[in-house]
């Protein structure tokens, strides 16, 4: 009797319970079952339900807005134990026991520091409809310069919140301080707009529920899915877990519509997956796809979490190093993205780039179908 019930679907119901309520690991990031009344309770007493509405227009991307491009001060951050071993390297995936049918849904909110990036509010609007949870990749200079939404976010339980560099840059081509600056931006980010939140008037009546929210964040996706063995250590002695993905969207392409999009889905989301998206104006067509993908995978009986839940309820798939879809595919991102930078090269390392190093002027133009993000050259190679 015992053995047929937990092979029945309730029975693994209450396996995949048990899995989530002791996992192998935590992050801060997410609520915890006992933070998730106090993240409601400050998302009600400081925003009110039409202020967390989408805004038509808000997706729009400023080009050549540079009010946020200064690099933040190194204010010191709440310490962050390195990653242990058995974690370490770029994690794409997780294998879950036998049945389990979980995803991870995760979107990038990433800017460049030549622009202001958008809100695509469509996109959180259908996931709080449909009440499914999500891993939200937010850049520094993005939660800098979408103050308020980021506050938002951070208070919905719904939602983790995860770090994915300072400025969108190639962390291939970065080492010393320009390396650090651009993976522990986002934690100096992170921590002002809490400091922030915390000193609101809204909050004078709860003012413990803070407590819900983590100084920290935990996880790390890197630009452009490119990474090296350097920047990967130094991502996880910074304490971050490097998260990459195993089901791309391809949505930062205008030319992936969004029936590509959901077929795409469809036939490559598999038990443990992590699905990656934009949320930053650059998902073309994900505000109508989202949707359909959510109907899609809940009639094949997924269930959606966030990546640390994820990670709780199986084994992480880890690879030595990071790509999109096979190993060395994001490596051509180091010609033009060395480009936009100014760098100097080492004598015996790679090119290294100044903290303050710019990504300059850029034309972009459509990304070819299937990657990830824009082929971009300078303004000053545009052809005649």
């Amino acid at each position: 009797m015992i053995r047929r019930l937990l092979t029945s679907p309730f029975g693994m119901f209450l396996a995949a319970a048990a899995l989530l309520a002791a996992p192998l690991y935590a992050s801060p990031t997410h609520a915890q079952p006992g933070d998730t009344a106090a993240r409601q309770a400050l998302q009600s007493a400081c925003f009110s339900p039409d202020a967390l509405k989408a805004v038509p227009g808000e997706e729009a991307i400023q080009k050549g807005d540079r009010r946020f491009s200064a690099p933040p001060a190194r204010t010191p951050l709440a310490g962050n134990e390195p990653i242990p071993p058995r974690l370490r390297g770029s994690i794409r995936r997780v294998d879950l026991p036998a049945g389990l049918k979980l995803v991870a849904l995760t979107f990038d909110l990433c800017e460049l520091s030549h622009e202001v990036a958008g809100y695509e509010g469509r996109i959180i609007d259908t996931l709080r409809k449909e009440n499914v949870k999500a891993t939200l990749f937010a850049g520094g200079k993005w939660m800098r310069s979408h103050m308020a939404r980021t506050q938002q976010l951070m208070t919905d339980p719904l939602f983790e919140i995860a770090n994915h560099s300072e400025a969108h840059r190639n962390l291939r081509l970065l080492s010393g301080e320009a390396l650090s600056d651009e993976i522990l931006g986002p934690e100096r980010a992170w921590q002002d707009i809490r400091t922030n939140l915390s000193q609101n008037q809204c909050l004078a009546n709860i003012p413990d529920a803070m407590q819900s929210i983590p100084p920290r964040l935990r996880m790390f996706r890197f630009p452009y899915g490119a990474c090296n063995p350097q920047a990967l250590n130094a991502v996880n002695d910074a304490g971050l877990l490097a998260i990459q993905w195993d089901v791309s969207t391809g949505d930062p392409s205008p030319g992936t519509s969004a029936e590509a999009i959901v077929r795409t889905a469809i036939k490559r989301v598999k038990p443990g997956s992590i699905l990656i998206g934009h949320a930053n104006g650059r998902g073309w067509h994900t505000p109508d796809a989202l949707p359909q993908v959510i109907a899609a995978l809940k009639k094949e009986g997924f269930g959606f979490v966030t990546v640390s839940e994820l990670l709780a309820a199986g084994k992480p798939v880890i690879a030595e190093t990071c790509y999109d879809n096979h190993p060395g595919d994001s490596d051509h991102y180091d010609h033009f993205t060395s480009l936009l930078s100014g760098h100097t090269k080492t004598q015996d390392g790679p090119p290294a780039v100044s903290a303050a190093s710019s990504w300059g002027t850029m034309t972009v133009k459509p990304a070819r179908k299937g990657t990830r993000n824009y082929v971009a050259r300078p303004a000053s190679q545009k052809s005649n």
